[in-house]
């Protein structure tokens, strides 16, 4: 009876294997069908080049964002994204307010900075060729190239009279992952990590052990706010650092069992017994995710922040025909309470196709090695939550449309520098100046969220019929709500007055001194540091004797 059972059992597997096979062959049939008869009687000849691409990122795009299609074209940008180094100049650049692309920032050492570029230089020609009408993307492809090549550039420069021409050699440019270390006070250490890429690990043990052993550091930060992740194996690295050898960090699991695996910390840690702190945010996301989590769940950090992006899924890139790779998601990946915290399902789409965050009801309890209570659902819920102080809206309008550096560019044309006084901050006759300097910018438009909630108003007031019997006093509030750039710029004057240091800063002595300047104005790397000043705290969050917000069930809520 048994092997009557297992025979039909196997029978079963391979009949559904069958039919498998069969949709494959069936629907590619179908695609080589189509194809081929638009090829022979469409109106005009397709392009096979654009429409193959379409139908694959089509195909794609309907498994989940993470999972696309990598031409030979687009090798060398996926792998400067995961290795952090590439063949070019080291430069920065974005459009200006001409027809040329200009520098935006220069990297410290890079050849770029040999060469003598400065922020605000722009490209006329590259090796002969006229760079003006040119694209972002088309003036990088000629910046960027095999490495020890020369090429000649060609750079019209603000307040030069004549533009001049320079010969600048492709190195090897790599970024630096750590971008930022150092001591925020005297016993604090603090270390910001940009990505996880290639020997990302490496940089941070340096960093740490040099704040450990030779700077005195008591306690460490690692900020991980913004960090968009990368590489599986150097997230695991640094966790290891961390914890005690043979602990677990981490374990994937897929549809086929070569993607399930139990990674467990295979060397001998660094330290597991400095106070850590990780700063996290709603663009932390998965190798982010994987070392704040793992290092929540084994009680060695406390977590600070806001709620992490909630990406639980795991990548792998394959090769496919003609030098092109695709990049598939292949498994979930689980913390070492257990819980997986990817926020978007994706294997479950409504009618219209679109797909919803997992609900609250499959939000699951789970324990950290001490006994805490985490929770899945979706993200990382730090220990200690913290509140992020948006920017008023005329502030935003001045990030998006890029005004301080206009403005710094626009000194320079004119043979001025901005100066800051004697501690680095922005004087009133400086500002001044860019709010005179902003009032000429043709176009420059933002709303206030008074003028949101007015339209929101009248909307209402139209709905319930008010709206005609009161317009003189609608009016009248309408007139108070709009935007007037002196008031609201001199409402906002001190974030304004911060994003006018840092660009300063930036521009003539490189990002990290602007990142070391502006952590005095960090409010929430100033409360982490309160909190790891307070040892009694510290250690009560991490035993569970003080409640901790990431053991409140509310805070995993998807709910909208």
């Amino acid at each position: 009876m048994v092997a009557a059972m297992s025979v039909a059992a196997v029978a079963l597997v391979a009949s559904s294997q069958d039919e498998h096979q069969f949709k494959i062959s069936k629907n590619l049939d179908i695609f080589f069908s189509i194809f081929k008869n638009l090829d022979l009687y469409y109106v005009d000849e397709p392009d096979p080049d654009r429409l193959v691409p379409d139908a694959i990122d089509a195909m794609l795009g309907g498994l989940d964002p993470y999972t696309t299609y990598i031409p030979e074209k687009d090798k060398d940008e996926y792998n400067f994204m995961i290795e952090g180094q590439y063949g070019g100049v080291g430069a920065i650049i974005q459009k200006s307010d001409t027809n040329l692309i200009q520098v935006r920032e220069i990297y410290a050492g890079t050849p770029s900075q040999k060469a003598g570029l400065k922020p605000g230089d722009r490209f006329v020609m590259i090796d002969g060729e006229s760079m003006r009408g040119k694209d972002v993307a088309q003036v990088r492809s000629k910046l960027r190239g095999k490495v020890g090549e020369t090429i000649e550039v060609v750079i019209e420069r603000p307040g030069v009279a004549k533009n001049f021409s320079v010969d600048i050699k492709r190195e090897l440019v790599k970024l630096d992952a750590v971008e930022y270390y150092g001591m925020v006070d005297d016993e604090i250490g603090y270390i910001l990590l940009r990505s996880f890429e290639t020997d990302c690990a490496e940089a941070v043990k340096k960093a740490f052990l040099d704040l450990r052993d030779k700077q005195g550091a008591k306690s460490v930060i690692l900020d991980l706010r913004g960090n968009t992740g990368g590489l599986l194996d150097e997230s695991l690295q640094i966790v290891n650092f961390f914890v005690p050898q043979g602990s677990r960090m981490l374990q994937t699991k897929g549809r086929r069992k070569a993607m399930d695996r139990v990674y467990t910390a295979q060397r001998q840690p660094v330290d597991t017994v400095m106070p850590l702190a990780v700063m996290i945010n709603r663009g932390s996301a998965s190798a982010s995710e994987i070392v704040s989590g793992a290092l929540q769940d084994l009680d060695r950090a406390v977590v600070t922040g806001q709620r992490s992006f909630g990406k639980g899924l795991v990548q792998a890139t394959r090769e496919v025909a003609y030098d092109g790779m695709l990049k598939l998601t292949t498994a979930k990946y689980y913390t070492p309470s257990g819980r997986c915290i990817q926020a978007i399902d994706y294997s479950h789409r409504d009618e219209s196709g679109a797909v919803g965050y997992v609900p609250d009801s499959l939000i699951s309890e789970f324990h950290t090695r001490g006994g805490r209570p985490v929770y899945d659902g979706g993200g990382i819920s730090p220990d200690v939550l913290l509140d992020i102080k948006s920017y008023k809206p005329v502030t935003v309008a001045l990030i998006y449309t890029d005004q301080v550096f206009s403005f710094i560019v626009d000194l320079t044309k004119r043979g001025l520098k901005p100066q800051l006084d004697n501690d680095g901050k922005v004087t009133d006759a400086l500002f001044n100046d860019f709010m005179a300097f902003v009032k000429t910018r043709p176009g420059f438009k933002y709303r206030t969220a008074s003028q949101d909630a007015y339209d929101k108003l009248v909307s209402a007031a139209k709905s319930d019929g008010v709206y005609e019997a009161r317009k003189s006093e609608f009016d009248a509030l309408k007139a108070t709500c709009q935007a007037d750039l002196e008031r609201d710029m001199n409402m906002a004057k001190v974030e304004i007055s911060r994003l006018m240091e840092e660009e300063i800063i930036r521009f003539y002595s490189l990002r990290k001194a602007s990142i070391g300047h502006n952590l005095q104005y960090d409010e929430q790397l100033a409360e982490t540091c309160r909190l790891l000043h307070d040892g009694e705290r510290f250690r009560g969050l991490l035993s569970g004797s003080v409640p901790s917000h990431a053991g409140d069930k509310r805070a995993a809520s998807n709910s909208k």
